[in-house]
């Protein structure tokens, strides 16, 4: 089928905004192309270094005729989803010595959990955590003895983090490799369940606690379609995955053949070879448009609003708010993994997964078929899925229908016309809801407010009773100057259960909710943020406020409001405790959200 016409002109848009910048970008990558294979310019000082410890390997990387591979890794065994990756560089290495290769670890990048610092001080630091990873894995290619890089990472910051160095990095051929889901636990819908009866008192925390460990138990990714998730299918969906890699579970003879054969794939497509791709071919204004297009066909987390934009950036392609707007608005919903329904990635990958969204797509013309993958040239590649069949990976059509519609639909008729994302603007600024699992009926809320300067100082209001009517709850100074814009998870149970029982609530915000939001009404990344500017810090408990996601509108209907001052906040206490003080440059430079809330790009 043709490209659709919104695909084509939202593209089009794209690479004539970003045309002076792609330009730059490119140049640079083919100037630093040009000088070759890495390590014919160091000298044999510099090499010696490099290979002191590489034991049987030294032979190969002095003769500077085979792939070197650099492995980035996010390796810890906190983190459940980046546990498997213990053993990783050890398969690389051998994997890539079968193929003629080499492969050593450049260096590792730090990897924070939102779930252990959600609704503490550390979630202050975790969206600068991007621009660290970006940071150290540029300290880990800098050795420059590397003719591709392998990146080892899944979860909320870290693979956005890890594409900004790739882009950065991106003369260099580079196979992003996930480590897998965990295996299903307790029922989301169970979970949240339980979050609730806790939040209202009926429970106590030993029963909490119960839920908690039996949801996430085991290694592998959280098996809810959060950010860690959405960023497995962009790898896909951009061609930065070997197709079908992204929901293998942990430790199954598939999920190691998987990583053997990214390797085996990157030593093949170095400058040493016949089918030299580097990251920069593949990162395009085509690849972004098509990870835009997964993330409404998904409905994945509104994180990857903040990410892609800095993403692109870096490979220099400019997104805009209006681009994940208009393809939402023609992009079917064609999943309900939870937060949007009950299933989660694993009954998801089983009901047909990316391979069969991605041929659906395809076939309605509403993603790119002619980009260059890590796998080849061609998104098709990706609607085939792997098998293990005697021992060996081999490619198979995937599946031409769904298994389970209850999980999976196809693009001609999905749970929604439109991938449910929406951007608001008006007179309090620009912003994004997920409306995906918002019932119609709440798609627009005008009520009073009450204003709110933390998530602490809402849950406090709740518990004292004090929401009894329609309520826009703002909660303000929660942006990235601010205090690094913590995720507001904490909120989700109060706003919920207020809706439950029977009034209409919104939150309105600078900070960040995810797809955690569920099915209350939120404006979230709203930019300016107070703190810089926007209006949101001269509003009033009492202000009649609009929140309206039916026609895409997010404003205050109060006469006179710019003339008032705007409220001074005490941000002393977010300066300096769980390492905060050493983040003040990044709060100090950091861009607004709109535009990706970047530090280093």
């Amino acid at each position: 089928m043709a490209l659709h016409n919104t695909v084509h002109e939202v593209t089009a848009r794209i690479e004539a905004r970003s045309a002076e910048a792609r330009a730059t970008y490119l140049e640079r990558m083919r100037r630093a192309a040009e000088d070759g294979p890495r390590r014919a310019h160091l000298s044999c000082g510099n090499q010696a270094h490099a290979y002191a410890a590489m034991g049987g390997d030294k032979d190969a990387l002095v003769a500077e005729r085979s792939a070197n591979i650099g492995i980035v890794t996010a390796y810890n065994d906190m983190l459940s989803a980046h546990q498997p990756f213990q053993t990783y560089p050890d398969r690389i290495k051998e994997a890539a010595r079968r193929v003629g290769a080499t492969a050593q670890v450049a260096g590792g990048v730090p990897a924070m959990c939102d779930g252990v610092t959600q609704g503490q001080a550390g979630m202050e630091l975790s969206l600068f955590s991007r621009d660290v990873i970006a940071l150290a894995t540029g300290v880990a290619l800098s050795h420059n003895t590397f003719d591709a890089a392998a990146y080892l990472g899944v979860c909320d910051k870290i693979v956005p983090g890890l594409v900004i160095a790739a882009a950065t990095f991106g003369y260099l051929p580079g196979v992003f490799i996930p480590a897998g889901p965990m295996v299903s636990g307790l029922p989301n819908d169970e979970k949240a369940k339980v979050r609730q009866q806790f939040a209202t008192g009926e429970i106590g925390r030993d029963k909490l606690m119960e839920a908690e460990m039996a949801s996430y138990h085991g290694p592998g990714t959280c098996t809810f379609y959060g950010t860690a998730n959405s960023n497995q299918m962009l790898m896909e969906f951009m061609g930065l995955h070997l197709p079908g890699a992204s929901f293998v579970n942990p430790g199954t003879p598939l999920r190691e053949a998987l990583t053997d054969a990214a390797t085996e794939r990157l030593a093949a497509v170095t400058m040493l070879g016949n089918d030299y791709r580097p990251v920069c071919d593949v990162l395009d204004a085509k690849a972004f448009v098509n990870g835009l297009v997964g993330l409404m066909a998904t409905g994945g987390s509104t994180n990857l609003v903040i990410h892609l934009p800095a993403m692109a950036r870096a490979a220099g392609v400019l997104l805009d708010l209006q681009d994940f707007a208009d393809l939402s608005e023609v992009t079917p919903l064609m999943a309900r993994v939870y937060p949007n329904g009950l299933a989660d990635v694993n009954h998801f990958h089983a009901a047909g997964g990316l391979s069969y969204m991605i041929g659906e797509l395809l076939d309605e013309g509403l993603l790119h078929p002619d980009t260059k993958t890590i796998a080849g040239d061609g998104l098709a590649d990706y609607a085939r899925e792997p098998k293990l069949i005697d021992g060996q990976l081999r490619y198979e059509d995937g599946p031409g229908e769904s298994l389970n519609a209850k999980i999976l639909r196809p693009a001609s008729d999905g749970f929604a016309a439109s991938g449910g994302l929406k951007e608001l603007k008006g007179n309090l600024g620009r912003g994004v809801m997920k409306v995906s699992a918002v019932a119609p009926e709440r798609h627009l809320i005008e009520a009073r407010a009450r204003v709110f300067e933390s998530q602490d100082a809402v849950k406090a209001a709740f518990k004292a009773g004090e929401f009894t009517e329609d309520t826009v709850v703002i909660v303000r100074f929660q942006g990235p100057k601010a205090n690094g814009m913590p995720e507001l998870h904490a909120l989700t149970p109060v706003l919920a259960v207020l809706q439950d029982r029977g009034l209409k609530v919104a939150l309105v915000t600078d900070g960040r909710m995810s797809g955690a939001s569920g099915k209350v009404p939120a404006a979230i990344h709203v930019a300016p943020e107070a703190l810089d500017g926007g209006l949101m810090a001269k509003v009033q408990t009492g202000d009649l406020v609009r929140v309206d996601a039916v026609n895409g509108v997010l404003e205050v209907l109060e006469d006179g409001i710019e003339d008032r001052a705007p409220a001074t906040p005490d941000l002393s206490a977010n300066s300096h405790g769980i390492g905060r003080e050493l983040f003040e440059v990044f709060r100090g430079s950091v861009g607004p959200a709109s535009s990706g809330a970047g530090v280093v790009v």
